[in-house]
């Protein structure tokens, strides 16, 4: 049995939201082709979670727990146990949109918070070694536009990042699916969307 840890980063209301509408039909189509699999979510614009702050940062600067104060030990443990709940996934869906050519800011927060020297990763004379090796994840990437091919592609700076991120952790297998598109060719905006929803189904039986 595998754990899949399913990670939104919008705000807005399902109905209101190409992403989440496709992300709810890849967990569907995951469910019904993993029965066994046990699905976690975090929206990350509904959940409190802790993240990197002044008394997290006086904390890594090499103290000893004992000595920082109380506040900043509950911190310590409750960020080390938010990265224990999200190191014990097996799999990742990770569901956003782009905003201004980039992750949303709750995400980069998240990033921040599981991206962290001893727990994740490790530095080496080499560069940095990930712990996760052996993981996979799947982003879902929404945009109005189109950033996947074509000449706006170097304004893609949500996918190959967050791509980049996982690597650095260990997570070595990631795919992609984009869906794009919609508000720039209005017309076809239901003919977009639907093939998104019908792409998640398919990478979601095989993932």
């Amino acid at each position: 049995m595998a754990q899949v840890l399913y990670i939104t980063a919008n705000p807005k209301s399902i109905e209101n939201s190409v992403g989440h509408r496709v992300g709810q039909a890849f967990i569907k189509a995951y469910c019904e082709t993993h029965a066994n699999d046990k699905i976690q979510e975090i929206n990350l614009y509904e959940e409190e979670f802790p993240s990197v702050d002044r008394d997290i940062l006086n904390s890594w600067e090499g103290m000893p727990f004992s000595e920082l104060s109380q506040v900043e030990q509950q911190k310590m443990n409750a960020l080390n146990q938010f990265i224990d709940r999200v190191t014990s996934a097996d799999k990742y869906v990770f569901v956003s949109p782009m905003w201004n050519w980039s992750i949303p800011p709750r995400l980069k927060e998240f990033i921040d918070s599981i991206v962290v020297a001893g727990k994740t990763f490790h530095y080496t004379e080499n560069g940095p070694v990930g712990h996760l090796i052996g993981k996979k994840a799947i982003h879902i990437q929404v945009s109005g536009g189109i950033y996947s091919q074509g000449p706006l592609t170097k304004m893609d700076h949500s996918h190959p990042y967050l791509k980049q991120v996982l690597n650095i952790i260990g997570i070595h297998n990631v795919e992609v699916l984009y869906v794009e598109g919609h508000d720039f060719d209005r017309e076809r905006a239901d003919e977009i969307i639907r093939k998104g929803i019908s792409d998640a189904e398919k990478h979601a039986m095989t993932f």
